[in-house]
């Protein structure tokens, strides 16, 4: 009798624990917008995250993944997550500068020489301290994704060395950092908005530009331009953030699902845009590209010779941010 009793007693903890835990989630649909097409690594990803977070809280979260920059830009999604308009989105850290200048840091040229390096800063507590200074602003950053190393083409010749970027007209993204970094290594550097380019390298208005092989293979650059060099010159990360005001109507229960999903999902999407880009290097080959890496001294040269750049930057983003990035990267290389 005192077994049978025991067993009810078990039995009915068990399904008080479970009922508790349901009531942890809440029907939620949340709205979960990027700016690249649903069959992209953005999008591969979100649908990844999407399943992870239904399956924590047994489909009563449902994420709605919207892509094709449907919901507006990158800085227009910004606004609305502050706004609580809107739940969560993926996009640029470089366009998330006016709101948090930190940011800024990670658009520095030669910052990371691998992905490897990379991940060690962006997810140690460097790279979480400048995440966290979203939160202030009505925003908060969940994880960093990749978007991949940044690498030159053009249609003038191969760049081998420093001297060889002399007289090109490069296309460089609306943003001063690419814009002083390209000028001051000797190229003509045009501001120009990505909508415009590939017109731009047809009409030879612009020699060449700079981008992601993903991006290089998608958008058909290899058929305006002849010359591919990896320089690896700056990493591009993407941030996933959530509205705060969003945020903070949620019980510990479902933050804690969408972080860990989160982690699931920068593994996830990590993995796949580095295959992704293993194979777009390779295509582009099969295209009719010209490519060479450029050399590790002259890679060196170009980093020196922004020395004046690395300056503002530290200026704009504030000595301790500069200092504590440069000593997590000096750390990740295997430095004092």
């Amino acid at each position: 009798m005192r077994m049978r009793f025991a067993l009810a007693g078990l039995v009915a903890a068990l399904v008080a624990t479970g009922a508790a835990h349901a009531q942890d989630f809440k029907p939620r649909i949340v709205r979960f917008g990027y700016g690249l097409v649903d069959n992209s690594n953005q999008g591969r990803a979100v649908r990844f995250f999407a399943q992870e977070v239904e399956k924590a809280t047994g489909g009563k979260m449902k994420i709605r993944g919207i892509g094709n920059a449907s919901l507006g830009s990158d800085t227009q999604m910004q606004q609305a997550l502050i706004g609580g308009a809107q739940e969560m989105m993926v996009g640029s850290t470089a366009t998330l500068v006016g709101l948090v200048p930190e940011m800024a840091v990670w658009d520095t040229p030669f910052l990371f020489s691998t992905a490897k390096e990379a991940d060690t800063v962006l997810d140690g507590p460097t790279g979480e301290a400048v995440k966290a200074k979203l939160e202030p602003k009505g925003m908060v950053g969940l994880v960093y994704w990749e978007n991949g190393f940044r690498n030159l083409t053009n249609s003038k010749r191969p760049v081998t060395k420093l001297e060889d970027l002399n007289d090109v007209k490069l296309r460089v993204m609306q943003n001063n950092v690419f814009l002083d970094s390209f000028k001051t290594l000797g190229a003509n550097a045009v501001p120009l908005p990505f909508s415009e380019l590939f017109t731009a390298l047809e009409t030879r208005a612009v020699d060449g530009q700079e981008n992601p092989y993903n991006t290089v293979l998608s958008s058909k650059f290899y058929e305006v331009q002849k010359y591919l060099t990896v320089t690896n010159h700056v990493y591009s990360p993407w941030i996933v953030t959530v509205s705060k005001k969003w945020w903070d109507t949620l019980s510990p229960a479902e933050k804690k699902v969408l972080q860990d999903a989160a982690v699931k999902s920068r593994d996830f999407e990590r993995k796949d845009t580095r295959e992704e880009a293993a194979q777009a290097l390779a295509e582009l080959k099969t295209k009719g590209m010209q490519v060479n890496e450029l050399p590790a001294a002259e890679a060196n040269r170009m980093r020196e010779k922004l020395t004046s750049v690395h300056a503002g930057i530290a200026k704009s983003v504030g000595q301790e941010t500069w200092d504590s990035v440069n000593a997590a990267v000096a750390k990740a290389r295997g430095g004092k």
